[in-house]
């Protein structure tokens, strides 16, 4: 059986020394996806000596069925919709700008909660190094890695600590590189891989990107 993370920290670390050829390159940007990535990802920002910033990624839930998505929306204001899903379902244009204007204004909450008035991090022409705590579908990373695209960044890179082993190879050939520490097999769950899975709080996503900023070198 694979050796389980201690904690998000413990995982960031150990993450951040498989990406060590990115360290010191002054066109390496780490996006955290919060809240849980954020621990993560800020441990392998402070390894490279890159700037952190958050990438929000907001489900777009059907319409009285909040829970099956019909698409998503991500930093940026980038719009995904599954066009065979509202086929299928006949959910209105109508609606669907309802349940978009409620997202906008949750994932612009969001950013000033965690970023405050400071702006993002520049995409274009970089190498964005996109960081969750860990992936069972990978829906919400799916999202990320199209949306930053959008950017047109030089290199899009996936790094989790642990991840299904389908999922990793299915988001291989979407970005350019994927980074996955762990694809413990049978996987289950993100969460069985840590000794400590508790929530990360919006103050603690605050507090590390605080951090993160104060410490890093300048660009």
């Amino acid at each position: 059986m694979a050796e389980r993370f201690r904690n998000r920290t413990e995982a960031g670390r150990r993450l951040a020394a498989d990406l060590t050829g990115y360290a010191g390159r002054s066109d390496v940007r780490v996006l955290a996806l919060p809240r849980g990535g954020v621990p993560v990802a800020f441990e392998v920002a402070r390894a490279l000596d890159a700037p952190l910033d958050v990438f929000v990624v907001r489900k777009l839930g059907l319409p009285g069925h909040e829970e099956f998505a019909m698409g998503a929306i991500a930093s940026g204001d980038v719009v995904m919709i599954n066009e065979q899903v509202v086929r299928a379902t006949g959910v209105s244009r109508a609606a669907i700008e309802r349940v978009l204007d409620d997202e906008r204004r949750e994932l612009a909450r969001r950013e000033e909660l965690y970023r405050g008035s400071r702006p993002p991090v520049d995409v274009e022409g970089n190498i964005i190094i996109l960081v969750d705590d860990g992936l069972a579908t990978g829906a919400s990373m799916f999202v990320a890695v199209e949306a930053v695209k959008r950017e047109r960044p030089a290199r899009v890179v996936v790094a989790v600590p642990v991840a299904a082993r389908e999922t990793c190879d299915a988001l291989r050939r979407q970005a350019d590189e994927v980074v996955c520490s762990m694809t413990p097999e049978p996987f289950h769950a993100v969460g069985l891989w840590y000794d400590d899975f508790s929530q990360t709080s919006d103050d603690e996503v605050h507090e590390l990107l605080e951090l993160s900023r104060s410490s890093a070198s300048p660009r």
